[in-house]
């Protein structure tokens, strides 16, 4: 901070601004001499800061423009959109008589159809009469 002025230099300013100000206005002087220091440092940190922020953000606007020209060329979404079609043509197409309940309905089967031999073979395991 001082690289300026050396010791002596220092010391003989303050004596002249002694001689000067005189002994009753030198603190106040000084007070003020250090408001004016502190403000300046803030006003620093403050464009510093901001300074900063913009580079930052130009470097964020930067990274946005790379991933996005990314995702324009990138070819495993070309070949997954590929796969996708091509998914979606190889499946079967639904048949009218064997579509699933929709929601809220029941599926009704007929009962001597295919249930009726495991219910017979359930209750002779047990030692119960076929009904």
């Amino acid at each position: 901070m001082f690289d300026l002025f050396s010791w002596q230099h220092i010391i003989l300013l303050l004596v002249v601004a002694l001689v000067v100000v005189g002994p009753k206005d030198l603190p106040r002087l000084m007070n003020m001499m250090g408001r004016w220091a502190g403000k300046a440092r803030a006003m620093a940190n403050e464009f510093r800061k901001s300074f900063d922020e913009m580079a930052r953000q130009a470097e964020l606007d930067e990274l946005r423009k790379e991933i996005d020209e990314l995702k324009k060329n990138n070819p495993v979404s070309g070949i997954s959109q590929a796969m996708n079609e091509v998914q979606v043509a190889a499946e079967p197409a639904p048949v009218e008589g064997t579509s699933e309940p929709r929601a809220g309905e029941f599926e009704v089967t007929d009962s001597s159809s295919g249930n009726a031999p495991e219910a017979a073979a359930a209750h002779t395991a047990s030692g119960a009469p076929a009904p």
